[in-house]
């Protein structure tokens, strides 16, 4: 994708990233100011200045000391823009470097909460904060600026870093030494509305409704008359993607279902029903769960089923697709952390934790061209984006459900009656999640069956039968998440309702393991 791409309509912030774990932190405080901005990796911040012409520029924070010998620099286009700038931790440090001051290592590190303290009047919290008042911040720090570059002034400090808050008014750049992206600093999202609204004069003009057209006429503009074929995998991001481009183009777009035999109970038939019904989009609704089961049959290991899974996913995709007599483009509902993570700030691999599920290896295959209309949006924005295109909210908030279905939710062999004992227990438990008001603050909740047996006794008789174990788990992004803490009350009725319902479950446990060190799903 060139840059020429992506050149927004609506005013813009550029965040240069120098690899803070924070940084996406910082892109959800500015749009949740209603002000659209991208994140570019340090490395490509002139071409990402050309492309943009934003009206403000943050500099992130980052892990790196300036004092290294390959420590990350601010490019010189960045001054040249002549825009409000914004340092946040390295990035002030970055910035003292450039302009002739001084930073040093050695000195006392501060991490956690500090309190700065208000030593004159700036227009970054004009409104907000009063010289001479204290107010918490969060510091995550082992270097600090120790001489300022000439022009800057100190305009607040804390006890650990004597340079907290500097500012040039005149050549309109700000630097803190702290985290105002971060909960722990109550009045971080404050500062960046005055940052973007007051200093760099932008306006709230990034809403959905804008976007929504703004995509429309970016869609059509690509495809043409082309043929746009989408996979829907019955999640909320391909099925957005899907209802935005059949906006756009109508016709020219079909949606390939493939049910691999391993959704929830009911869903295939949720979401044909949706697209076909409700949105009149032609789709093509392929049942191909003997295939799948007969050669997930016997396989135990996580990754080989994965690996089976995602073969014959683009196996049977691909000749759906070669029956509709080809197409030019396909449809994917890559989000822009997806983006972000793929030009890192490294650039440097990661280490593979499991392999995921998903249509990559296609465009190549079949010599297409990708068309991604959510790759600049965030999950919660997906989900605006959802609600402003009429699918329905039972849909919309779903929980993240993965590609390989409830084969890695069954540990061990797959069989068909596995299956059928796991959606029951599965269905039972969201029932009682959605009946106590639990769904919506919950990432992700789901049913697990082991492959372990043990021994009850229900009437008068012995069993020996399946242990279901309970996850659930809550999350921002996916990344890190910890096990969601039910009522005891909520736990035993919902096992008692597992166990004398589903036949097959005699036992149900509850994981408490949050992430790291486990994943969200068992495989």
């Amino acid at each position: 994708m060139t840059h020429a791409d992506t050149a927004p309509a609506q005013d813009t912030i550029l965040i240069v990233d120098f690899g803070s774990q924070v940084t996406q932190l910082i892109a959800r405080r500015i749009r949740e100011t209603g002000v659209y901005c991208e994140i570019h990796p340090f490395q490509s911040a002139a071409a990402a200045v050309a492309a943009l012409n934003p009206r403000g520029i943050v500099l992130s924070g980052g892990p790196a000391s300036t004092l290294d010998e390959n420590a990350p620099t601010i490019d010189p286009a960045v001054f040249a823009a002549n825009v409000p700038i914004l340092g946040i931790c390295y990035g002030q440090q970055a910035l003292c470097m450039s302009l002739g001051g001084k930073v040093e290592a050695g000195h006392h590190r501060e991490f956690g909460r500090a309190d700065v303290h208000v030593e004159k009047p700036s227009a970054l919290y004009d409104g907000i904060w009063t010289t001479g008042s204290d107010h918490q911040v969060w510091m995550s720090h082992g270097d600090r600026v120790v001489s300022i570059p000439e022009g800057f002034e100190v305009v607040g400090t804390s006890p650990n870093a004597p340079f907290a808050m500097i500012a040039n008014e005149a050549r309109r750049i700000w630097a803190v030494q702290f985290h105002p992206e971060v909960v722990h600093t109550p009045d971080g999202a404050k500062l960046y509305a005055n940052f973007v609204h007051q200093i760099c004069g932008i306006q709230s003009n990034w809403t959905m409704s804008a976007y929504r057209q703004k995509m429309i006429e970016k869609i059509r503009a690509q495809v043409g008359r082309g043929k746009v074929i989408c996979g829907l995998s019955g999640g909320v991001d391909s099925s957005v993607a899907a209802v935005l481009i059949h906006e756009a183009i109508g016709d020219q777009l079909t949606c390939i279902y493939v049910d691999h035999g391993l959704m929830r109970l009911n869903e295939s038939e949720q979401v044909v029903t949706m697209f076909r019904d409700q949105f009149n989009i032609p789709l093509v609704h392929v049942d191909a769960s003997k295939q799948f089961l007969g050669e997930l049959e016997g396989q135990s290991d996580p990754e080989t089923k994965r690996k089976i899974i995602g073969r014959l996913f683009i196996e049977v995709f691909e000749e759906e697709a070669k029956k509709l007599g080809g197409a030019q483009f396909l449809a994917q509902g890559t989000l822009y952390p997806d983006v972000i993570e793929s030009v890192s700030f490294t650039g440097g691999p990661s280490v593979t934790i499991k392999s995921h599920h998903n249509v990559g290896g296609l465009p190549e295959r079949m010599n297409m061209q990708l068309v991604e209309p959510l790759r600049e949006l965030f999950k919660d924005e997906v989900r605006v984006l959802g609600r402003e295109l009429g699918i329905p909210d039972s849909f919309i908030g779903r929980h993240p459900f993965p590609g390989p279905g409830l084969a890695i939710r069954c540990p061990g062999g797959i069989t068909p009656e596995k299956l059928d004992i796991l959606r029951q227990a599965d269905a039972i438990y969201l029932d009682e999640i959605r009946k106590s008001g639990q769904y919506d603050k919950i990432w992700q909740a789901f049913a697990v069956l082991l492959p372990v047996q043990t021994v009850g006794v229900m009437g008068d008789g012995r069993t020996y039968e399946f242990v279901c174990a309970l996850r659930a788990v809550t999350s921002v992004d996916g990344m890190t998440a910890d096990f969601y803490q039910f009522d005891m009350n909520f736990l035993g009725k919902t096992a008692t309702r597992i166990i004398n319902e589903v036949r097959g479950i005699n036992r149900v446990v509850y994981d408490v393991t949050s992430k790291p060190p486990g994943t969200i799903e068992w495989e």
